[in-house]
């Protein structure tokens, strides 16, 4: 033998051991390893992690290769790898049917499975048999493949392998949000095969996406075909997810050894390094003993206390455990290599000396790791005793193959034979450390020369869509379809990339496609999406936070380039909004929020941009792989020509001729506002009585305030465009009237209902070619249920109001149902040859009638001539050529104006727009014999209750306009709710024009409410909620005490939806805010994760009634007004109000254009301490409160608050454990936390805090919980003083509370406090009355004085002090005279 370097020596020792205890076991066929010599089962983490240390000891080989032997021993090492690694993909492939079947529905019963047989790969138990679905297990496989590929092992053959493997990464993708049976394989650890969320699965995964991205799966052999992509968004998400998570494992689990491979070798899974520290920290304190450390708290496993003949434990035995679980060596070994890439030899050395003393010697020598160590049973009861002093015996396997292999790793490290590089080819053990700043490039586009050149005018330079050529701006949703292309495999049937969603990581990028170059704007500026896309400010708000975000979260290659396209939609009366402006100046300073910017064009940042190919577009499976796909091709094909450029948009202009029409008073009034269940006004907030949903609905409907615009003046149609409209000088009718009018309606008639019904009524007459007159009665004050449904209709056509509209249909919906046919109704046919009058027209002379019919059909004739079509609706692209039309005439006998509709098939054609009679070439005796119609009877001005209140609607002259909010001008045929030749046209059809009519005027109540009939649901309301889930936050629907539905798991969109709509009943405006508000806490929780400390359930009923209370407050109304002006609150104003909820922070409303509010911080500037909306004056309680000075009130708001966030204090759930555990409950609104809660669960378990916030949550009112926490927080001051070694019995915390008010009266009393003038009064007979029938004067909620609630925590007056001396006077075990040491001071 040549004589060897000491190295090779070494090695060659090495190499014996490992080929003795690992490679010896290897599978010749499969190349799997067994569990055991008994056990032929192969589980992929296992044989994973076994495979580690031949593959690092073919590097080391690799090295130092100087002879042929030395080659030769390093390429069987590395063949045994390869064999390995492919034999779990053969495994794992003939389940490819499962992988498919998987992304669609993530249950665990259609999971790969985690062991297979290692004789023959095949499956060894059946789905439901076993706790399969591991994420952890297939992330570190596809983690490891990546490292060993790119250390230049080749593993992967063909491309349909490449396919499967990116199927595999959709597989993972979604980690963040599917809850598994985690490395243990045990799910919630009482073994009942609950899965639950687990930090160390989504962390693994998160490894994984990253190292799989853009990795070529054919090394330095391989083309475009064979590279994985992942999108950066999905691994970011469950980066986010496992951020929030750590140190916790999952819901049962607070603490978890496992989660070692998280923060270091292998995963390397966290780039914080603080939060690292602390989840070592928590894990060396908590879990190390002296034989390695517990897999986690209460782990039954090979415990002596464990009965082996069940799998599951009973919840009560968990305490069994305490103290003696079993101790994994396996943990020194992670310990050590996390060390030894920290480069910290000092820790290496000590772990490398705790881990020899308690190893197993063989006969021969070799120092062998064992599985665990557990307590002698003759032990058990010293070890309970004093933890950590006994002896321990081996239990389970040894060597135990994972461990081992992770120890030899170890050794081969701290012997210099491999440096931490090789172990991690990829460099992710950089990734906690500092990155440079990012830059973020933004690129703004004009949709076309016109909007450019308005830019140009504020000095902002940009291009036309068509000036960027030849690179091609595109939608989010084109790279979303691209995406499902990628892993399409017809062999293996897998179907591409199932989630449709794509982030702002993915779309901060450029695509190369063959020779063209993609950038695409942002998700959340797709305008298809749901309302709150059509409010500007919002969407604004959200490109800061996404441009925050990239500075967090980008770390790709290239700086991030963020591309928006500004376009006509955008605009604001033909002018560009002002805060856009603001927003782009910011953006060409550099800064904008803390981030730098940079504004250019898109070809400025062609070199510095991130650039992905899209090179999984070819089709490869036919063999062209230089050819598009075909499917794609045709796709791109259609979709450039209708994406941005041909977009038109709505005409905004044009169309306003139409006669000045009287209003009538509406008799259908209020029915939407029927459906209102938000509950302000009630002081004990949430409080329903027996018969919650009457008193609920008395609340809170006034009409939305701006509709009241129509009151304003006389302003003829005619004269406004929407450019001149607001500034017109009848608005200046004395401005403190209008402004007020605009908030607080007036007349609670005349304003309810505006433009659907012109467009109904346009869609109606477009049956009727004989001209019909239609004579509408004016009833003043009967109800809704005597008007028939004829007449509604009649009625709907007629109205110009979108409120009154919104009320007929919401009445026709709750009679009819959404899809009752409308067609043809509110017509009574008579086969007169020109008259056909509505019941009722007796009062007009028949003649009259007739005349000016024929005048108008005249005039029309000779008018519009034959060319029907061009005649009135010019361009409307419909109507029968060449017919003449004859008009349709309404009459109203309130205000006498008959409406010439000529040409009424035009709008048949085009049933949103009124005739732009303007517009048309032969339109001009149209509109002479339309005005000249306009006979308005002077005398039946004053029916209506003011004159002002009595014309058209001004600000909202826009519904007059032409309302055709089809997306193109008016060439389409197809808008929703018009007629095609014998068409139905339903309710639902009449709403959706209502929808959009409201949201072309921001009418938000109105948008809210139509969206609920509609059914409409937020686009990512099922990724908001499991955004908040995931997080650890549960969220409730509903209102308080008795519709809350608490979500705690994802749920599909629809049965979420529903979810939420049987929350509240029939009240779609709240449902659809509750949508609303979802999105905006998961953006909250996105970006601002500190807000919701010590949160652990999002009560979003709670928090609407709050918001509503504090609106009531800030403006001094009631709480109907309240709810009226929270539902009209813009998306943007909405999200700032539940901002400052969430934070605490003080706000004032001030009052802007239209009557919306706008909420501003009270630190701001703009605003003035007392800034309220003039108001009368306020009266009741409220003045009392308001008038005083402002400190009053804040601490019962603060206390308010905090209920219905519930937020509690720092360790609140822990330290309330502590006081479980020296009594035998504690009641609280008749729920009683039992004491054997202790016995199942730990301190810090999230399990238990959801006990005790369930319990907590039994409290409608917010403040009155919150004492109840302060009381609480009292009896742990007494547990952690050891004032008393038991606290006795079951307590009854609402007692302490309620004798903690009855001596803050007392004492009130003696000092003539405040509370004299409400519950510390002498009582007379009157009041005792009152007191029995539950109404406090000073309307405190639960008989508690809202003096109390007002009163700070500290202090000799404070609450705290009184809750110390009600737990000393109730508490029977505080000693009640004699000296006693006071340790709380």
């Amino acid at each position: 033998m040549r004589s060897r370097s000491n190295s090779g020596v070494r090695l060659d020792y090495y190499q014996r051991i490992v080929h003795r205890l690992i490679l010896a076991h290897q599978e010749p066929v499969t190349g799997l390893f067994p569990a055991s010599n008994v056990n032929s089962h192969a589980w992929i983490r296992d044989n994973v992690y076994c495979i580690l240390a031949v593959w690092g000891l073919s590097m080391a080989y690799k090295k130092i290769a100087d002879q042929d032997e030395d080659r030769a021993k390093c390429y069987e090492l590395e063949q045994s790898c390869v064999k390995l690694m492919r034999g779990l993909l053969m495994a794992m492939m003939n389940q490819k049917d499962k992988v498919e079947k998987f992304k669609m529905t993530q249950s665990p019963y259609d999971s790969l499975h985690a062991k297979y047989s290692s004789k023959n790969g095949l499956p060894v138990v059946e789905d439901g048999e076993w706790g399969h679905l591991q994420i952890d297990a297939v992330s570190l496989y596809l983690l490891i493949l990546a490292q060993m590929t790119a250390s230049g092992l080749q593993i992967v053959f063909s491309l349909d392998e490449v396919s499967f493997i990116q199927n595999l990464v959709f597989y993972i993708e979604s980690a963040y949000s599917i809850p598994d049976y985690g490395i243990w394989e045990r799910g919630d650890k009482t073994n009942h095969g609950e899965p639950e969320l687990n930090a160390s699965s989504i962390g693994m995964a998160k490894a994984a996406l990253e190292a799989m991205n853009e990795l070529d799966l054919f090394g330095a052999r391989g083309g475009p075909a064979s590279v994985i992509h992942v999108l950066a968004d999905e691994a970011h998400k469950c980066q986010a997810v496992l951020q929030s998570m750590l140190p916790r494992e999952s819901n049962s689990k607070e603490l978890d050894s496992g989660l070692l491979c998280v923060i270091g070798f292998p995963a390397f899974a966290v780039d914080d390094a603080q939060l690292i520290h602390n989840t070592k920290d928590a894990i060396l304190s908590r879990l190390q003993g002296k034989y390695g450390c517990k897999r986690f708290l209460r782990d039954g496993y090979r415990t002596p206390k464990e009965d082996p003949s069940r799998l599951y434990y009973e919840r009560w035995e968990l305490r069994m455990f305490e103290n003696i679980e079993c101790e994994w060596p396996l943990f020194f070994c992670y310990l050590i290599l996390f060390h030894a890439f920290q480069n910290d030899k000092r820790s290496v050395q000590e772990y490398a000396d705790r881990l020899e003393k308690i190893m197993v010697r063989s006969e021969d020598g070799t120092l062998l790791v064992p599985e665990s160590y557990a307590v002698p049973q003759d032990l058990v009861g010293f070890e309970y005793q004093k933890p950590g002093s006994q002896l321990r015996e081996v239990v389970g396997r040894c060597p135990f193959l994972w461990g081992q292999s992770l120890f030899i790793l170890g050794r081969l490290l701290q012997e210099g034979f491999l440096a931490v590089g090789e172990l991690d080819p990829l460099n992710r053990r950089l990734g906690a450390q500092k990155k440079p700043d990012v830059v973020v490039q933004v690129v703004i586009i004009a949709e076309d020369n016109e909007i450019r050149d308005k830019l140009a005018e504020h000095d902002l330079h940009v291009q036309t869509i068509a000036e960027v050529a030849p690179i091609e701006v595109q939608p989010a949703r084109v790279l979303s379809h691209l995406y499902t292309y990628l892993g399409r495999n017809r062999k293996l049937g897998l179907s591409g990339r199932k989630s449709r969603d794509v982030g702002i990581l993915s779309t901060s990028k450029l695509y190369s496609l063959k020779d063209r170059i993609f950038a695409f704007t942002p998700q959340f500026a797709d305008l298809s999406r749901f309302y709150i896309a059509s409010d500007n400010e919002l969407m604004i708000d959200i490109l800061k936070g996404e441009i925050n975000f990239l500075k967090s979260a980008w770390d790709l290659l290239g700086r991030p380039l963020v591309t928006l396209v500004l376009k006509r939609i955008h605009l604001d009366q033909d002018k560009i909004p002002l805060a856009m402006i603001q927003t782009m100046r910011k953006l060409k300073s550099g800064y904008i929020n803390g981030t730098r910017v940079m504004l250019g064009s898109l070809k400025d940042f062609l070199n510095t941009s991130a650039i992905t190919d899209l090179s999984f577009l070819g089709s490869t499976e036919d063999g062209y792989p230089d050819r598009l796909h075909p499917d794609v091709q045709t796709y791109l094909d259609e979709h450039l020509l209708r994406s941005f450029s041909n977009r038109s948009t709505m005409n905004l202009r044009g169309g306003q001729l139409r006669p000045r029409t009287l209003r009538r008073r509406m008799s259908c009034k209020g029915a939407i506002k029927k459906t209102r269940s938000i509950n302000v006004d009630s002081d004990n907030l949430g409080m329903e009585g027996p018969s919650p949903l009457t008193e609920r609905r008395l609340s809170s409907v006034v009409p939305p305030p701006w509709l009241q615009a129509n009151k304003q003046s006389h302003v003829s149609v005619f004269a406004t465009t929407p450019e001149e409209g607001p500034s017109t000088p009848s608005l200046l009718l004395g401005n403190e009237l209008v402004i007020r009018e605009n908030i607080y309606p007036v007349d609670p008639h005349g304003q309810n209902r505006s433009a659907i019904d012109r467009r109904s009524e346009f869609v109606r007459q477009q049956e009727i070619t004989v001209p019909k007159i239609l004579i509408q009665r004016h009833r003043a004050e009967t109800n809704f249920a005597d008007t028939e449904v004829e007449e509604l209709i009649a009625m709907l056509r007629e109205t110009e109001n979108l409120e009154e509209q919104g009320d007929i249909l919401q009445y026709l919906v709750d009679t009819q149902g959404l899809d009752f046919n409308t067609a043809g109704l509110g017509f009574k046919n008579k086969s007169d040859d020109n008259a056909s009058a509505v019941a009722g027209a007796g009062e007009l002379e028949q003649e009259f009638v007739d005349e000016v019919v024929l005048g108008l059909a005249n005039a029309n004739v000779a008018g519009g001539g034959g060319g029907g079509a061009e005649g009135a609706g010019a361009g409307a692209g419909g109507g029968s050529k060449g017919k003449p039309k004859l008009p349709t005439v309404i009459i109203d006998d309130a205000a006498a104006s008959i409406t010439a509709t000529p040409n009424a098939a035009k709008d048949k054609a085009n049933a949103t727009s009124t005739p732009k009679t303007t517009t048309a070439p032969g339109g001009g005796a149209a509109a002479a014999a339309a005005s000249t119609a306009n006979i308005s009877s002077s005398s039946n001005i004053s029916n209506s209750s003011n004159s002002s209140s009595s014309t058209t609607n001004n600000c909202n002259n826009s519904s007059s306009l032409n309302l055709n909010v089809n997306p193109s001008n008016n060439d389409s045929s197809h808008s929703e709710g018009m007629l095609e030749e014998g068409r139905v046209v339903t309710v639902r059809d009449l709403l959706k024009g209502l929808y959009e009519k409201a949201c072309q005027q921001k009418l938000w109540g109105l948008v809210r409410h139509t969206a609920g009939m509609l059914g409409k649901r937020v686009e990512d309301l099922a990724k908001a909620v499991t955004d908040l889930l995931v997080r650890q936050k549960q969220v409730t629907v509903g209102m308080p005490p008795n519709n809350e539905h608490t979500i705690t798991a994802p749920l599909p969109e629809g049965e979420l939806r529903q979810l939420i709509h049987d929350a509240y009943g029939d009240d779609e405006s709240t449902a659809m805010l509750t949508q609303e508000l979802m999105v905006y806490l998961a953006m909250f929780i996105r970006t601002e994760p500190q807000l919701f400390h010590e949160m652990l359930r999002l009560r979003v009923g709670l928090i609407i009634q709050v918001m509503a209370k504090e609106l009531s407050r800030t403006l001094n109304c009631d709480g109907e007004a309240a709810s009226e002006h929270l539902l009209n609150l813009s998306p943007f104003e909405m999200k700032n109000l539940l901002y400052h909820i969430l934070s605490g922070k003080e706000f004032a409303v001030s009052s802007v254009a239209r009557g919306n509010l706008s909420i501003v911080s009270c630190k701001s500037s703009r605003v003035s301490k007392k800034s309220q909306i003039g108001l009368g004056d306020p009266e009741g309680e409220d003045a009392l409160i308001a008038t005083i000075d402002d400190r009053q009130g804040q601490w019962l708001r603060r206390r308010r608050l905090d209920g219905a966030l519930n937020r509690v204090p720092r360790d609140f759930y822990s330290r309330v454990w502590t006081v479980l555990e020296k009594c035998q409950g504690l009641a609280i609104e008749g729920r009683v936390l039992q004491q054997s809660l202790t016995q199942e669960m730990t301190p810090g378990e999230l399990k238990f805090a959801l006990e005790v916030e369930t319990a907590l949550n039994q409290i409608p009112q917010p403040e009155y919980r919150q004492l109840v926490v302060e009381a609480l927080m009292v009896l742990t001051l007494v547990t952690e003083h050891n004032m008393v070694p038991t606290l006795g019995g079951i307590i009854y915390v609402e007692h302490l509370v309620h004798k903690a008010n009855q001596l803050f009266l007392e004492d009130q009393r003696k000092v003539q406090g405040d509370a004299t003038l409400c519950c510390a009064k002498i009582k007379d007979g009157k009041e005792q009355q009152q007191a029995a029938s539950g109404m406090l004067l000073c309307g405190g909620a639960a008989y508690i004085c809202q003096h109390l609630y007002d009163s700070a925590p500290s202090g000799s007056y404070g609450t705290m002090t009184y809750m110390s001396r009600a737990v000393a006077l109730v508490l029977d075990c505080v000693p009640k005279h004699g000296e006693m040491e006071c340790a709380i001071s």
